[in-house]
């Protein structure tokens, strides 16, 4: 036997119960909420990264997208996060010690660019 619902029940579930739209909306603020955090975090690291960058073409001394292929390297040969890489390098500055295996690959990659473009 099909049950009735009584219509002030009915009416608090509406109410309860987003809508298709609606729930199509609040998929949509949550992605766009999830994709504003994304940006800004990116915001923040590419600041960090550009500083590295810097530091590794005085360095070098190299071009920019040549830092930036030798921080990608030293990131890859760490297994660690290119942002990650890039705050160790740039808290040297205050005197923070780069830790080893940054700094072990870090050499390595600088050699590796002077014997292909020895300055």
């Amino acid at each position: 036997m099909h049950q009735v619902t009584p219509p002030r029940e009915e009416q608090r579930l509406l109410t309860a119960v987003p809508s298709a739209g609606d729930a199509a909306l609040l998929a949509e603020v949550v992605e766009l909420r999830a994709r504003n955090a994304q940006l800004g975090r990116a915001l923040s690291s590419r600041a960090t990264i550009d500083q590295a960058r810097g530091m590794v073409m005085a360095l070098a001394p190299c071009s920019s997208d040549r830092a930036w292929d030798l921080l990608v390297d030293v990131s890859q040969h760490c297994n660690t996060k290119l942002r990650d890489v890039a705050v160790a390098l740039v808290a040297t500055t205050t005197d923070e010690a780069l830790p080893e295996p940054i700094q072990r690959e870090l050499r390595r990659a600088l050699r590796r660019l002077h014997e292909v473009d020895p300055r």
